[in-house]
């Protein structure tokens, strides 16, 4: 972001005094001043030069008998309550991070982001939008130990898509929106409060002839669906609202009185608490560090609360329930407060994989089944950013790929499951074909799972492994699951991926964070191939594993072409 905006200018201040002031202190500047009155916006040429104009200049120059203010442009509509804050030492104990936070307002969410930088990176989320802004200002360039913060906003992506959605149905400066088909309602992507209900208690909450739950539908304006046929004979069925967050708490709130009544009506259980239903992916931010996020929720809201164990989990249920326990009015406001963080975890999981699908191009997002399967729809390609071009121009279908995965020998139970079902239930799900090697020796350390199928597929597959690793706890809590991977490729084409001094190889290792080896004295097999071997996290592989498939797509290609233009040529008599 090298846009800024300089404030608190008078309004006698003129476009010369503002070049004097970064000439005087050798911040250079890109086009012209646009100056308003009493603010500017101009241009730097990178990121490095800006956050000094923001160090050197803001607060720290006066101008007029004023102080100026210098800042990232962020666009009103788009500044919201959260921030993002770069370059915290690494060893840094929380405690002192959380308390520096404090300093500025009231944080209501910090989570880590994970980066391949050496330094920590955080998403923090304030109150209000003033503590935001008053954070930015006081956080940039604060130094912490030898490192010199770097705070920008993260942009408020509905305000952006709604400004978005302005211009596209016609809305100008004055007057009423344009009629018409581009007139049409905004998709909402936001995820259902799910709960479970005891079976007994669901005829209550319906009423009779839908009566009850009808009524529970207008006062808050939600829609309601009682899941009855789910898992025919289970003691508990779940309950999907959609609405805003306020309108789930309130039929979440009517819902939890009826059972109440109906419990102490019928005398069928001492105890009604509310269980809700949370994807997996989201789970671990509610709990926090340490479970301190969950302990805070319990102090505050003075409930108990319990998760139900990964165990429980499988590739057809991948929703964890939450127990709650307290008087009603605690159940609900521990409701809120559970269900705002899994909502953050959400839109946070929404922009990560919109990024990856912009530095992965050609994955298809409906297929990959990433997002919980109560959610409307896949978030739309970020706005502003064209849709890459399914792997470039060459790769426009995609063919089966063999993926040759290599995992820990003890593993191996745990990736195919009891009687085969997990790798079963993988492979249908995915679409692919996954097999696991037979071991090299009695004392080998790794095998090989090898897999084929689409590049969906193999996202699916691998991301799973992945996972299934980390959740049995072959890898330690802080150790990231760094895997080595396997493709094969025509000898002829292994310069391509080495590129001339190594030039393209280093790239993609830059590019994607993997360790990428094309071994130089390896002797082709029966099928005039060499295999390029791919070491690290699940995304950088990825990565590379998508960017390997496009040059050789491009070498095809360019194969093709010099056949059909030999073909083409007329012979010589």
């Amino acid at each position: 972001m090298n846009k800024l905006y300089i404030g608190n200018l008078s309004e006698n201040v003129t476009v010369p005094e503002l070049e004097t002031i970064f000439n005087d202190w050798k911040i250079p500047f890109s086009g012209q001043f646009l100056l308003k009155t009493g603010y500017a916006f101009v241009d730097c040429p990178d990121e490095n030069w800006a956050m000094k104009a923001i160090d050197t200049l803001s607060g720290q120059v006066e101008l007029h008998g004023k102080h100026i203010e210098v800042e990232h442009s962020v666009p009103k509509r788009q500044r919201s309550r959260k921030i993002q804050i770069r370059n915290i030492p690494p060893h840094m104990q929380w405690e002192v991070l959380d308390g520096l936070l404090a300093q500025h307002g009231a944080v209501e969410n910090c989570e880590q982001v994970n980066t391949e930088t050496e330094s920590a990176v955080v998403n923090v989320t304030y109150g209000t939008k003033d503590q935001a802004r008053q954070a930015i200002t006081k956080l940039n360039g604060y130094q912490m130990e030898s490192y010199s913060l770097t705070v920008t906003y993260i942009p408020d992506e509905q305000a952006l898509q709604q400004s978005q959605e302005m211009g596209r149905r016609g809305f100008s400066g004055r007057g009423p929106p344009q009629q018409g088909p581009a007139a049409t309602t905004k998709q909402q992507f936001d995820i259902p409060l799910r709960i479970l209900v005891p079976t007994q208690f669901v005829g209550a909450i319906i009423g009779k002839e839908g009566a009850t739950i009808r009524n529970i539908t207008k006062q808050t304006q939600s829609k309601i669906d009682v899941h009855r046929k789910e898992n025919a004979g289970a003691a508990e069925k779940p309950i999907s609202i959609h609405s805003t967050a306020e309108g789930c708490s309130a039929a979440c709130k009517m819902i939890l009185e009826i059972m109440h009544q109906e419990a102490q009506a019928t005398k069928t259980a001492e105890e009604v608490p509310l269980k809700i239903l949370a994807h997996n992916n989201f789970v671990g931010r509610l709990i926090g560090k340490e479970g301190r996020n969950l302990k805070k929720v319990e102090q505050e809201t003075e409930t108990k609360i319990t998760i139900s164990p990964l165990q429980d989990l499988t590739l057809y249920n991948p929703e964890r329930t939450i127990t709650v326990k307290g008087s009603i009015e605690a159940c609900c406001k521990a409701e809120e407060d559970i269900m705002k963080k899994v909502r953050e975890a959400y839109e946070n999981d929404i922009a990560a994989m919109n990024l990856q699908a912009n530095l992965i191009p050609g994955l298809n997002l409906n297929a990959l089944g990433l997002f919980p399967p109560s959610s409307s729809t896949v978030p739309p390609h970020p706005v502003g950013v064209a849709p890459a071009t399914p792997y470039g121009p060459y790769m426009q279908t995609s063919d089966p790929e063999t993926v040759h995965v290599f995992i820990p020998a003890q593993a191996v139970g745990a990736i195919i499951g009891k009687k085969g079902q997990h790798i079963k239930q993988l492979s249908r799900c995915a679409e692919a074909s996954i097999k696991i090697a037979p071991a090299e020796s009695p004392d080998t350390k790794q095998r090989m799972v090898i897999i084929t199928g689409l590049p969906e597929a193999q996202f699916k597959v691998q991301g799973r492994i992945h996972g299934k690793l980390k959740e049995e706890n072959f890898f330690g809590p802080k150790e990231e699951v760094k895997l080595e991977t396997h493709i094969k490729v025509a000898a002829s084409a292994a310069g391509r991926v080495i590129g001339k001094g190594g030039k393209t190889v280093n790239e993609l290792q830059n590019l994607s964070s993997a360790e990428v080896v094309v071994p130089r004295d390896q002797v082709p097999d029966e099928n005039d191939q060499v295999v390029v071997k791919i070491i690290g996290h699940f995304y950088a592989s990825q990565l590379a594993q998508r960017k390997i498939r496009e040059i050789l797509a491009q070498v095809k290609h360019q194969q093709q072409q010099k056949v059909q233009s030999n073909q083409s040529q007329p012979r010589r008599k």
